[in-house]
């Protein structure tokens, strides 16, 4: 996976920023639901470009022999500047804690050489499991940006029945977590033929009756 080195526009969030700094109140967001009027406030026409972007990314895997609907994108909060981003790789990898989110956080922490992300804020194309929203909160990141819901996961694969907002809002540690975004757009990554037809061979897909 090549690092991200070129820089980008900058992020208007400002206001995000105070607001960590000033230990705002999490907003709660349940599995499957829409945005609060607050978390609204908080999205961005920024965000829905990040997200679009770790979208195209991950849709890329469609075309491999071994597709996933799960990527992540971590970028400067403030500068916007692309730190690292990953796709799941699980299977590809033997390992069922190489989740997109926590492989992405990996792969940004030995680049930066330090084990804290604090000041980044990480795009998932699907709302972090409780084992990526907890990695996310022990690197210390600003804020996670979700697509589709658990709920939707939950459709095609086995899930953990946490939303991310209730994994941060029993932590020690702050993290701002918003979501849906471009939820319709983050599906179709679950619904493309070639996902499908890939979900059959899973261990954790729903039509399985135990995991292996």
């Amino acid at each position: 996976m090549r690092p991200f080195e070129e820089s980008s526009l900058i992020v208007p969030m400002q206001k995000l920023n105070k607001a960590v700094a000033a230990g705002a109140a999490h907003n709660v967001i349940n599995c499957g639901m829409a945005l609060s009027a607050s978390a609204t406030s908080r999205v961005s026409a920024m965000d829905e470009k990040r997200m679009r972007e770790v979208y195209e990314f991950t849709a890329r895997t469609l075309k491999t022999a071994r597709p996933v609907p799960f990527g992540a994108l971590i970028v400067n909060t403030r500068t916007g500047k692309r730190l690292m981003r990953a796709t799941n790789a699980v299977l590809r990898e033997s390992d069922p804690s190489a989740h997109a989110e926590t492989r992405t956080v990996r792969l940004a922490c030995k680049k930066l050489k330090r084990p804290s992300l604090a000041g980044f804020t990480v795009y998932s194309t699907c709302e972090p499991c409780a084992m990526c929203m907890a990695n996310a909160l022990w690197a210390r990141l600003d804020r996670v940006v979700y697509g589709a819901t658990i709920e939707d996961a939950n459709r095609y694969c086995l899930q953990i029945h946490i939303s991310a907002e209730e994994v941060a809002r029993r932590s020690d540690m702050t993290c701002m977590v918003d979501g849906p975004v471009l939820r319709d757009l983050c599906n179709t990554l679950f619904t493309h033929p070639n996902m499908q037809k890939a979900f059959r061979t899973w261990s954790t897909s729903k039509n399985k009756s135990v995991k292996s």
